[in-house]
């Protein structure tokens, strides 16, 4: 809490997927596309292919445009847009690894640079030499993936460094080395798919044919070490936060689920136009075959960052930027009392602080439909049970004063409307609502904690016992406190359940 607040409309998770997932797509062709063009060129120059080196030359000007200058301005834009959106976990991850990003910025200056050098070598280098500097190029490219992986995946899987805080026990961490032959079959994979865009502009010729046939090679290995590295990488990471992820978290599953779609339909698209027809591949086709490899991406890294929750850096600092080992501090002095930087409205500034990094008030993952129709002291209370809810949220840290000035701040922004004049029902469908508002959070019918076995089958009597002690059962539960329509129409709703669901 020593940064000022970046308060902006959209959702942090938005801005930042939109750059990263942009900026990484592009960098892995950077890594891939290297490679792939001084395999080729080997392979064309030992049979005098003098049609394979024109259309590697042409690849290498789409290459050189793509990696080192929309490339290195997406990178910069992730730096920018870190430091805003969370500046104590980037400054955590630049004292811990300053020389790892050294020696990463040190490879991407080799990098630019044997770039040019192949680019404006094909006319002005012997084969040797020009294969050489293309091997350079590869070279420092992968060893730039090396590092970074490293800093991304201790992000997730720290290991030993929460107990010893040394660089290589974190850097060599669990799931380094799944992830970095993921990222590598990634690079793979999308040199094929670059290199269809560029082949598509072919005439539906043998030439366009064979050049199609090869890119497919690429796409398709490349997929299948994404895929068996997938699996690794999954039975890498540490037993708890996978559990966590397919017990409580439907957005890491769901985008691991999509991420197998994307993967299906990309390698329908490269087998069909890269070995099947491949003189039918065009412009069109080859702009969908990128897309499907962007939502691919889009959806894995989706899944990467999301199943990190409830933290950003696991064990160290939860996702809201609040240092784990100063837990005991916030909890005895309050959030406020540790800001530096405050509005002046308390309630705003610790909604900023506590939730903004992952919600938003009725935009990105809103709070407004949560909360509508209900009331200040219930709000507070789920404030305070915030770790235990559907989700994975960390801890509300600050005092109990705190979670009263939060909820003041969300109340006044809500629909204080009668749950059933907000969403125009009455009975059993209002039932529902307001289970789903006082209730679902943290008991999901038929999901993550479902209480249906214990609820179901009783009488009026039982359900109304239940109601009036809610607050008791728990210390992270709240009471009741809607009013006697939501109680009976909550009662209702709850006689129609049977074990894991309703009838």
């Amino acid at each position: 809490m020593n940064y000022p607040f970046w308060d902006v409309d959209i959702g942090y998770g938005i801005l930042m997927a939109t750059i990263a997932v942009i900026h990484v797509f592009v960098s892995h062709f950077a890594i891939g596309g290297g490679l792939y063009l001084v395999v080729a060129e080997r392979a064309a120059r030992k049979v005098n292919d003098t049609l394979k080196l024109e259309f590697l030359e042409k690849l290498s000007k789409f290459f050189v445009l793509v990696s080192v200058v929309f490339g290195a301005l997406t990178g910069v834009g992730i730096w920018f847009i870190i430091g805003l959106l969370n500046p104590a976990a980037t400054e955590a991850l630049i004292h811990n690894y300053v020389w790892g990003w050294a020696t990463e910025w040190t490879f991407f200056v080799i990098e630019i640079a044997a770039a040019i050098l192949y680019f404006y070598g094909w006319k002005r280098m012997s084969g040797r030499d020009h294969m050489i500097i293309g091997w350079i190029y590869f070279a420092a490219a992968w060893g730039s993936l090396f590092v970074i992986n490293g800093i991304i995946t201790f992000m997730l899987s720290p290991g030993e460094w929460l107990a010893t805080g040394e660089f290589w026990d974190g850097f060599f961490n669990p799931t380094f080395w799944s992830s970095l032959v993921l990222r590598t079959g990634i690079c793979i994979m999308l040199a094929g798919l670059f290199a269809m865009v560029v082949a598509s502009r072919y005439p539906a010729d043998k030439l366009k044919a064979r050049l199609m046939r090869y890119n497919g090679v690429w796409g398709i290995a490349g997929l299948v070490v994404v895929v068996l590295s997938m699996l690794w990488y999954w039975r890498a990471i540490p037993a708890e936060i996978t559990a966590a992820a397919t017990e409580m978290m439907p957005t890491p599953m769901l985008s691991l689920w999509e991420s197998q779609l994307f993967a299906i339909a990309l390698a329908v698209m490269i087998i069909v136009f890269g070995f099947i027809i491949p003189r039918m591949h065009n412009l069109v086709v080859a702009i969908i075959i990128m897309a499907l490899g962007l939502g691919w991406f889009g959806a894995y890294e989706w899944m990467r960052e999301s199943i990190r929750k409830p933290y950003v850096i696991t064990g160290y600092m939860y996702g809201n930027a609040v240092e784990m080992a100063h837990g005991n501090a916030y909890q005895s002095d309050g959030y406020l009392a540790h800001m530096k930087f405050r509005t002046g409205d308390d309630g705003a500034d610790l909604f900023r602080r506590a939730c903004r990094s992952c919600h938003t008030i009725d935009g990105y993952k809103p709070l407004k439909p949560a909360f509508d129709g209900t009331d200040r002291s219930f709000i507070a209370a789920m404030v305070m049970g915030t770790h235990v809810m559907i989700g994975n949220m960390p801890p509300f840290l600050g005092t109990e004063e705190e979670a009263q000035m939060l909820a003041a701040h969300l109340h006044g922004r809500l629909d204080n409307r009668h749950v059933s004049e907000i969403y125009g029902i009455q009975g059993v469908a209002l039932g529902q609502r307001v289970y789903e508002i006082r209730c679902g959070k943290c008991h999901e019918v038929g999901g993550y904690n479902d209480k249906t076995a214990s609820l179901a089958g009783l009488d009026d009597v039982d359900y109304n016992d239940i109601l009036d002690a809610a607050g008791d059962f728990a210390d992270e539960m709240p009471d009741f406190t809607g009013d006697e329509v939501e109680r009976a129409a909550l009662i209702e709703y709850l006689k129609t359940l049977q074990e894991g669901g309703t009838e």
